[in-house]
């Protein structure tokens, strides 16, 4: 398990370690508090991913397609 900001991860390195303490914890070996741990960064890595799924999702959404198929631009999406 990484020490690193989840605020700071991508969205892969947030995947990565959440996939990390999923197995460990589903390994079943780790000490009752160690598993509260485990799974409080577990919850906050899961937000990480779905925070950073709807940002693409609305990257995406902006982007606009024009009559030949092809993007015309983007559209300023909330926030960013």
């Amino acid at each position: 398990m990484s020490d690193a900001a989840i605020s700071e991860m991508s969205f892969e390195e947030a995947m990565r370690e959440l996939e990390a303490v999923v197995g460990k914890l589903e390994r079943g070996d780790v000490a009752l508090e160690d598993s509260i741990k485990l799974y409080e960064r577990g919850a906050e890595l899961k937000a990480r991913c779905e925070a950073k799924l709807k940002e693409a999702e609305e990257k995406v959404a902006a982007i606009t397609l024009g009559a030949d198929g092809q993007p015309t631009g983007t559209t300023p999406v909330e926030g960013m």
